[in-house]
Parts: structure tokens; C-alpha cells; sequence
């Protein structure tokens, strides 16, 4: 699992939606907080502060110009607009699951270490209703599915807490229903794993079973695989 990093409010998002109405989605575009205030009903210092948290969350990169600033939202803004569009066709198309395509890849061995934490074990005991194999399929996306991965993460997780143990703290996860599908054969009692908040790669996906999943589907390095992920 990843290293946790800032993420964007409601009041930011609402900002980074009228930059990406301006075109900063597509190109650098020229803005003034005098005009991004109007447009947001809001001051000019409330206007730049809100820029300001765009860029600590890396989803704007700004250049200050002679008229303004130049402004475009990075693919991590692009993929935090994409997950709030997600949420409103979940909420009027009823979209319910989604099928990630990529190939199998070795991991950093991190995932070992941290799903075999008691801290977390126990919950995932009681909330997954079973005990995962220590270690996780690490799956490398292919750029269809960087896209689509957004429909996920406007689905319900399952919420796994953070806690504390042996002087540090551990931050929570959400954990999805998935199903792991190669060469005909369906593997059904999986779960996509990802930190609460993260910079983790969009085309990186995680994958923890109550067994090992290489050995099980007979995976190695390269495989193609498709991890259909639905609605708990």
C-alpha cells in the first residue's frame, strides 16, 4: 500500500471543474483570481487560497504571467474530475461494476508486510469475511483502463480503519469487491485494496484473496488479466 498525500475538497473541486471549463484541462490557460472569484461567488483571497490547494494536491501546475497566471490541471486533476463524473453516472445510470484490464507485475514486496499487520487483519477478518494471503497480485493497467479505473472509485468500498501500533500509525484502506479473470477461469472471492487517500499510480492496481492468486490462476510476470471490480 502507498504513501498517503493531500487530497482536494468539495470547494476545490468546484474551482478545478471552472478551470477545466476555461480549457485548463486541455491546454495552459490564462486566468486572474479577480475573474475566477466572480465566477466562484467568492473573494479574491478565497479564490487564491483555492488555487493554492489545487497545487499543494498536484492536480494544478501554475506559471505566474504578465496578465494573470497559467494554469493547467495535471492528469491526477484530470482523474479527480473524472471520479466526480463517475459519481453522478453511478447516481443516474446505475453503473455497478467495472472490468481493468492489464498484465501481472512484481511488486515492491511492501504488500507482504503490511496485510499481515495485526491492525489490520483483524479487520479484514470481520469486514472481508476472510483472512488474505500476505501479499498482494500487483496488476499493471493498460490505458483504457487508467480511465475507466475512475468508475471505481466512485463505487462504495469497504472501509478498512487506520490504527496505531509499536510507536507509528497506520492509515485506512477501501477495499472493493473484485473477481480476477484470465485465460476462462474466474477467481470470485477477491478485493482491489488502495489507501484512503494516495498518489498512488493510476495504473497500478492491487489485488488481495484468501489464497495466492499466482499460484491459484498459475499467473506469471506479463500475463494479461481483467479484474472485474462491482458494487458491495
Amino acid at each position: 500500500m502507498q504513501e498517503q498525500v493531500a487530497s482536494v475538497g468539495p470547494d476545490e473541486l468546484a474551482t478545478l471543474k471552472h478551470l477545466a471549463l476555461e480549457g485548463a484541462a486541455d491546454a495552459p490557460t490564462t486566468v486572474t483570481c479577480a475573474a475566477l472569484a466572480e465566477r466562484l461567488d467568492a473573494s479574491n483571497q478565497t479564490a487564491s487560497r483555492r488555487l493554492q490547494r489545487l497545487e499543494d494536491a498536484g492536480t494544478v501546475e501554475r506559471e505566474m504571467v504578465g496578465d494573470g497566471q497559467r494554469v493547467t490541471i495535471t492528469d491526477a486533476g484530470r482523474r479527480t474530475l473524472r471520479r466526480e463524473y463517475e459519481a453522478y453516472r453511478r447516481i443516474f445510470e446505475g453503473v455497478a461494476e467495472v472490468a481493468l484490464h492489464g498484465t501481472v507485475t512484481s511488486g515492491m514486496g511492501e504488500g507482504r508486510h503490511y496485510i499481515s499487520l495485526p491492525g489490520y487483519m483483524e479487520q479484514f477478518r470481520e469486514r472481508l469475511g476472510y483472512e488474505p494471503f500476505a501479499g498482494t497480485l500487483n496488476v499493471d493497467l493498460d490505458a483504457e483502463s487508467v480511465e475507466a479505473r475512475a468508475r471505481m472509485d466512485a463505487m462504495d468500498p469497504v472501509r478498512i480503519d487506520g490504527w496505531e501500533g509499536d510507536d507509528r500509525t497506520y492509515g485506512p484502506a477501501f477495499c472493493w469487491p473484485a473477481a480476477v479473470l484470465v485465460d476462462g477461469e474466474t477467481y470470485e472471492e477477491a478485493h482491489v485494496i488502495a489507501p484512503e487517500r494516495t498518489h498512488h499510480d493510476a495504473d497500478q492496481l492491487e489485488v488481495i484473496a484468501p489464497e495466492k492468486l499466482r499460484d491459484v490462476l498459475g499467473l506469471d510476470d506479463g500475463m494479461e488479466v481483467t479484474v472485474r471490480v462491482e458494487e458491495q
